[in-house]
């Protein structure tokens, strides 16, 4: 399971099934003397760590904005306010110091690595104005959308800037490789949401669809960037690939536990479900896992939670079952295969710090 890719649409849904229950009931001693493992050794706080080349980030992203329509501008300061934690510009500085330590022992991150995650972060942004769009979302981190705010139009205009403003910083690296990589990234994004916008009948099928709709959305970016950074500080293709996985899992897993919390999260603080991938729609993990369960499940997928309360039925449903337990063990997975890809990197801190990342995204709440 360690290895299921964006493209294993012959791995069935019953299988999963059928393997993580074997998981949980057989090898939970296992993860967590793995956990245990990963816990003991020498603590390394990612955020600690990248934070000296994360320095100034927000505003050297502005200056990759710099344009003279006012609107415009305040549009894109809006959601560049330096609040966010950077979380994919981590993982790629750090990336980039762990695959320069293994290469050449080089402690200092290269400029055009930091333009890599210069680059990332403007492309999740980007992906988030049109996203918010299509869902016609009124907040997003705390606040007030682009949408709501200014309209789809100039969200949707505001979204296409950052995103070529972050292809000319891309085309400045002026290395046709790197170019390649995160161009790829960008095709990912746009398929992935046509692949969210559509259903699969089939429900051998249907989990295929979503972790290949998963890893185009959200992993793609981080396996990419990943990638991108250790083409630039070392030669080896096993390191590019090790840095790939790594990015890939990780994505993967965040993903999964971000769809846990859609279930979790407003119920636990605040008593009552957000369902709010329900009400645009979607069958996530925790859905797809429920479904098993509650095979009447299938109807309200196939219209998309569409009737008269469909979202609060599949809602309890999911509760019921173990879809929520069985997604966040996938996870589990998924930074267990992350763990081991990095653990081929020589050892230091930014290595360390990676994997403690993995613990870290097991065990958001928000």
């Amino acid at each position: 399971m360690c290895h299921i890719t964006q493209r294993s649409s012959t791995f069935s849904f019953p299988k999963i099934c059928s393997i993580f229950w074997r998981f949980h009931h057989t090898s939970t001693s296992h993860w967590c003397s793995c956990s245990k493992t990963i816990s003991d050794e020498k603590y390394q706080d990612p955020f600690q760590l990248g934070r000296k080349d994360l320095k100034n980030l927000y505003e050297d992203i502005k200056k990759e904005l710099l344009v003279s329509a006012a609107e415009l501008k305040e549009m894109c300061d809006y959601y560049f306010d330096g609040k966010g934690k950077a979380f994919r510009p981590m993982i790629v500085v750090l990336m980039a110091r762990a695959c320069n330590i293994h290469h050449n022992n080089s402690k200092e991150v290269q400029a055009s690595q930091r333009s890599v995650a210069i680059i990332a972060e403007m492309i999740h942004t980007a992906s988030l104005v049109h996203d918010d769009v299509i869902d016609d979302a009124n907040s997003r981190r705390g606040k007030r959308t682009l949408n709501q705010i200014w309209g789809e139009r100039k969200a949707v205009l505001a979204g296409d800037f950052i995103l070529s403003a972050a292809s000319v910083a891309l085309a400045r690296i002026g290395n046709t490789t790197i170019i390649s990589v995160l161009t790829q990234v960008i095709e990912d994004l746009v398929r992935g949401e046509f692949l969210q916008l559509g259903s699969k009948e089939n429900e051998n099928e249907r989990f295929a669809h979503y972790l290949e709709k998963t890893f185009k959305k959200t992993a793609s970016l981080i396996a990419n960037s990943c990638k991108a950074v250790s083409i630039l500080g070392c030669p080896d293709p096993k390191v590019h690939e090790i840095a790939y996985q790594y990015g890939k899992n990780v994505g993967i897993a965040f993903q999964l536990i971000d769809d846990v919390l859609d279930f979790t999260s407003c119920a636990d603080h605040l008593g009552k479900p957000t369902a709010a991938d329900l009400k645009l729609g979607l069958a996530t993990g925790p859905v797809l896992f429920a479904c098993r369960q509650f095979p009447e499940m299938n109807a309200m997928i196939m219209r998309r939670f569409s009737k008269p309360g469909d979202v609060e039925r599949a809602w309890k449903y999911v509760l019921q079952s173990d879809g929520v337990q069985q997604t966040t063990y996938l996870a589990q997975r998924y930074c267990h295969a992350a763990t081991r890809e990095i653990r081929k990197l020589r050892p230091s801190p930014e290595r360390e710090a990676l994997v403690h990342l993995t613990e870290m995204v097991l065990m958001r709440d928000k």
